[in-house]
């Protein structure tokens, strides 16, 4: 039996995972084709995705960004998602908060100062050892 846990990505998960393939966020990305996590996202997030990764800074090979995204695309889940009140620091990081409050999820965030402290929000090295047990089921 595959054991899977909903989650939302910030686009801080996606960059640090195609910066390093040795890091934390690398590792949960890779859960994705495995179905042991899978991703709720919607038409907004992947616009974010697209324009944040495509960002001449960042130096991402078109591919790299074309293939993640299709990871999403095949494997997770689009929702629709209702705009919540709830006071954030930064007006952009509310369709991630949105989408995993109204799906159950677990939102991963490398910037967890930007949200409100609640049980759901979880750094990726927070996320690995809370759901280690899990996930590594379905290995």
């Amino acid at each position: 039996m595959i054991h899977s846990v909903n989650v939302v990505l910030d686009t801080n998960v996606l960059v640090s995972a195609l910066w390093s393939v040795d890091g934390k966020p690398f590792k949960i990305i890779g859960m994705i084709p495995d179905g042991k996590i899978i991703p709720h996202f919607s038409e907004e997030i992947v616009l974010e995705y697209k324009t944040v990764l495509s960002r001449p800074s960042f130096h991402f090979h078109q591919d790299k960004i074309d293939d993640l995204m299709k990871r999403f695309v095949l494997f997770g889940r689009n929702v629709d998602t209702r705009k919540s009140d709830i006071s954030l620091p930064d007006e952009s990081d509310r369709i991630f908060f949105d989408t995993a409050k109204e799906t159950g999820s677990i939102l991963i965030t490398g910037n967890i100062k930007h949200y409100p402290v609640k049980p759901f929000i979880l750094t990726p090295a927070d996320f690995l050892s809370r759901f280690a047990s899990i996930i590594s089921k379905s290995n």
